[in-house]
């Protein structure tokens, strides 16, 4: 990875250098802010050291353009300074510093400082590849259009809204809003192992082509599975496994494939399940016209008990007007 680092005192500059290509880096220098701007607008290293006070830009004046126009590439920012203030602190992470070096800087401060970052950016990647295999499954169906955002801000939602009432499921916290929110695109990852007829048939399915249809579930579970097999630390797989398999499943026990029942679904699954079926409610398809709001939760309510846990709707009444702003935001065909 390159590393781009914009001071304008050379003996400090020089110092850097050195100890950020000991980490095994590859450098780029820039004597001042507006050449470092000039550089990272061309070049869009990940990762940037800067000295906070410089001539002609000063290192927050950088932080903030460069936050400005990043785009969906995170860059993470590194500022170095002598400020040890709380208020200093605050006023550079208001302009987009994610970390800080403090000077006199010393190697292991720096080291420490770059792997956060690369730790960061990888999060990010890791983000950005299962949304794309979401994407991947998503293409297949030309109706679906933003689906996939749409169901994961209604699944993270959901989960918020449970995590600020911990009586009504005491396990959830904001990590697992987090992971459900990267992972809820995954549910429909197995149809890309269903073929073409019966994937785009405009029509209804007959009970061999459901038969098919319903595997995508099992196939979703296995694809993942194998991941979760060799990454074991790895939290979202889990949940993204879980999601994939259950949320066909029904609270009264008459889903598939598993036909599990009521608090044996798993919470993840629960939520999406909700969060689908709404979706699927509201949206223009070949074969209806897109419901309202108001007939849609007519539906759910309806459901409580059978389709869906009776807490997950309880919570979904209490936020529906966050429903409505994001299905509006990620504008539904009507």
């Amino acid at each position: 990875m390159k590393i781009l680092i914009v001071d304008d005192e050379g003996v400090s500059r020089t110092k850097m250098d050195v100890i950020v290509r000991g980490t095994g880096h590859e450098t780029i220098i820039a004597k001042d802010g507006l050449e470092g701007w000039e550089i990272w607008k061309h070049q869009r290293q990940r990762i940037v050291i800067t000295d906070w006070v410089m001539p002609k830009m000063d290192g927050l004046e950088l932080c903030r353009k460069i936050r400005e126009n990043e785009g969906s590439q995170y860059t993470f920012l590194i500022v170095v300074t002598a400020k040890q203030d709380m208020r200093s602190i605050i006023t550079a992470m208001d302009a987009g510093a994610d970390g800080f070096i403090s000077k006199p800087f010393v190697k292991d401060e720096v080291a420490v400082r770059i792997k956060s970052g690369e730790r960061i950016l990888r999060i990010g990647e890791r983000d950005i590849v299962i949304f794309s295999l979401a994407k991947l499954a998503e293409s297949r169906d030309p109706e679906t259009g933003n689906h996939l955002e749409r169901m994961r801000f209604y699944s993270k939602t959901l989960a918020e809204s449970l995590v600020e009432s911990k009586d009504s499921a005491p396990e959830i916290d904001k990590l697992f809003a987090d992971n459900i929110f990267l992972t809820s695109p995954l549910h429909d990852i197995g149809k890309i192992g269903i073929p073409d007829y019966i994937l785009l048939k405009p029509g209804r399915l007959d009970d061999k082509e459901f038969g098919i249809m319903k595997t995508h579930t099992s196939i979703g579970f296995n694809t993942l599975n194998d991941a979760l097999v060799k990454f074991p630390k790895a939290d979202y797989l889990q949940m993204s496994a879980e999601i994939a398999r259950s949320h066909h499943e029904k609270f009264d026990g008459t889903g598939y494939p598993d036909g599990w029942k009521g608090y044996d679904i798993p919470l993840s699954a629960r939520i999406v399940t909700l969060s689908d079926v709404y979706d699927a409610l509201v949206s223009k398809r070949v074969y209806k016209t897109a419901y309202s709001h108001d007939l849609a939760k007519s539906i759910i309510v309806d459901e409580k008990g059978n389709h869906f846990d009776p807490i997950i709707v309880e919570t979904f009444l209490a936020c529906e007007n966050r429903f409505i702003d994001i299905c509006n935001q990620f504008s539904v065909e009507k």
